[in-house]
């Protein structure tokens, strides 16, 4: 009996446990899972749609653009040390678009070039004084004012040729016994442009013309007036410039890597915004032989007939040229919006993922351009699909989430103070990098940041020039900047990173600076001026200059490329554009 009461009691003991664990095991679990769930959310990152290099572990307000953060999407892992991913509204709000690389064959594609008209050299005449005097009266009023031939242009008062009258007023009176004389001093007078008629009308009236006129030797329009009225003038001097406009030559620049591509009677179609409607056509007359070693280019000039008057010195025109290749080869060809240049490198970002919005960096090599695409020479396949559309916007993304970019072709995160600032996540594993990119802060002294500091406010003048499209006091400015540049002491700097970094660094904006200061064009200064913004860029990164420093971009700059530029204030005041777009662009960077 006493044995039956013990299994009775086990019985139940186990039953109770069985319940036991029934009841409260599985609230065990669904609070596991519940604190899971807490972790899960806790965890939860926020970033921007429109800007999605921003990560917060809450929710709040992008610190670019002030939009609602939104709940960053998960499961990234997986992907290479060099991808990045995009969220789909940031692509759809940035309209990122891509293409699939294929194959083109070249032959027979239309080359567009860029050039401005000029007057016609060959169809140009100066006219000069053949005498010395004092201008009486000049009968041109203003430059442009059609003159024909026989015209009178202007009357001189000249003393040698008051002189040789009497002479010749004398030596008519002894032609017959001193017929050389005679002889001599009518030749005089023919040399001084006299006519016959002239020279037998002083002859016979025994009277000396005290002023002579000079009249036009060709017919033209007046392109400069060398002289003002009541100027003393020497013999050979010239008073006025008379272009033939009936004809006009179309200059072009071609770079070295399409030289190739052209020859001489090469059929060409003209277009110009004076008459967007319209269609000229011209053929290939001269290419330079010698190559501009500044802009590495070559003249290409097209002679066009003008008798119309269609064509005014200075207009901007573009030429539609068959272009021709010397290998009928099929060329691999991209779009040129989806290239970044860098100064010395050529990047894409190709889309690796066809179903997902996976992006990776690819440095390229370029061929010759034909028309508003690339040949790509090396580093792109068939079949890769790549940026066509948003290009700086990935570029930006890719940047600031410590991926390979433009201008940190090794990765790494950005160290600079205002990380915070730019929403980028401060873990210590990014800090324990083990190599240098070009945007880590290396340790210098505080006097290579001060000598730093000045070049950089040399470059600051530069741009404001640039601002004001005042091209020649961007040239002294970039003289300027060169002078700071020469005075920064390397030896300041003991460590072998920081001297080879800077050495790099050197050279890159002397080029760049020398460039904008040997030209009074100001497209080229702006063409220079972003590579040696994106070379100072880097420099300041590095070694810093004891100052806050606002790098800007705006995505319309050198033809929708885009381009930055550094700033002492947060205001956009856009470089490229000057008065035409004042404020277009953005701040991408707090450098302190």
């Amino acid at each position: 009996m006493k044995t039956n009461k013990i299994l009775i009691y086990l019985g139940l003991l186990a039953v109770g446990l069985l319940l036991g664990w029934l009841l409260f095991g599985g609230s065990s679990k669904e609070e596991a899972d519940h604190n899971h769930n807490e972790v899960e959310q806790t965890n939860q990152m926020w970033t921007c749609s429109m800007h999605p290099q921003i990560m917060q572990p809450e929710p709040g307000d992008c610190p670019i653009c002030g939009m609602d953060l939104i709940p960053a999407e998960s499961g990234s892992d997986g992907l290479m040390a060099d991808q990045f991913k995009l969220t789909e509204n940031a692509m759809a709000l940035a309209n990122i678009q891509t293409t699939v690389v294929g194959k083109g064959n070249v032959e027979g594609n239309t080359i567009k070039l860029s050039g401005k008209i000029a007057e016609n050299e060959e169809a140009n005449a100066v006219q000069v004084s053949y005498f010395a005097g004092r201008i009486e009266r000049l009968n041109v009023s203003f430059t442009g004012e059609e003159v024909r031939k026989g015209q009178l242009l202007a009357t001189i008062y000249s003393p040698e040729l008051y002189a040789a009258q009497q002479e010749l007023i004398t030596a008519a009176s002894l032609k017959e016994s001193q017929p050389a004389l005679y002889k001599a001093v009518r030749n005089k007078l023919k040399l001084w442009k006299l006519s016959e008629n002239q020279i037998n009308q002083i002859e016979e009236t025994g009277k000396v013309k005290e002023n002579f006129p000079v009249y036009a030797t060709v017919s033209g329009t007046v392109t400069e007036k060398l002289v003002e009225q009541g100027d003393y003038i020497k013999q050979g001097q010239p008073l006025l410039k008379i272009a033939n406009l009936n004809t006009v030559w179309g200059n072009f620049d071609v770079y070295e890597n399409q030289i190739d591509r052209f020859k001489k009677g090469q059929e060409v179609m003209i277009t110009t915004n004076a008459y967007p409607n319209k269609e000229f056509k011209g053929k290939v007359d001269f290419i330079d032989p010698v190559l501009n070693t500044k802009t590495r280019t070559v003249t290409l000039r097209v002679v066009l007939s003008n008798k119309d008057d269609v064509f005014k010195p200075g207009m901007f025109v573009t030429a539609n040229i068959e272009g021709s290749t010397a290998k009928n080869d099929e060329v691999l060809s991209i779009p040129a919006s989806s290239v970044l240049w860098t100064g010395e490198r050529s990047v894409v970002y190709l889309k690796t993922n066809p179903d997902q919005p996976i992006f990776e960096m690819r440095e390229i090599k370029l061929g010759n351009q034909i028309g508003n695409e690339y040949e790509v020479v090396e580093g792109l396949f068939v079949g890769n699909e790549i940026v066509t559309n948003g290009t700086f916007t990935v570029d930006a993304a890719a940047q600031l989430q410590g991926k390979k970019s433009m201008m940190n072709k090794d990765g790494g995160k950005v160290m600079t103070g205002h990380e915070g600032h730019l929403g980028m996540d401060n873990n210590a594993s990014n800090k324990e990098s083990d190599h240098t990119n070009m945007n880590e802060r290396l340790e210098v002294s505080e006097k290579f940041q001060q000598q730093l500091n000045s070049v950089y406010n040399a470059y600051i003048n530069l741009k404001d020039a640039l601002v004001k499209e005042d091209s020649i006091s961007t040239s002294a400015n970039a003289t300027t900047l060169l002078n700071k540049l020469n005075k920064v002491d390397m030896k300041l700097l003991s460590d072998n990173k920081a001297h080879n970094h800077w050495m790099s660094l050197e050279g890159e904006i002397k080029s760049s600076a020398t460039s904008i200061s040997e030209t009074s064009d100001i497209k080229s200064q702006r063409d220079h001026f972003k590579h040696l913004s994106s070379h100072l860029i880097n420099a300041v990164q590095l070694f810093g200059i004891n100052e806050k420093v606002y790098v800007e971009f705006c995505p319309m700059a050198d033809n929708n490329n885009g381009a930055y530029w550094l700033s002492k204030e947060e205001k956009v005041i856009n470089p490229y554009f000057g008065e035409a777009m004042l404020t277009c662009g953005e701040v991408k960077q707090v450098i302190e």
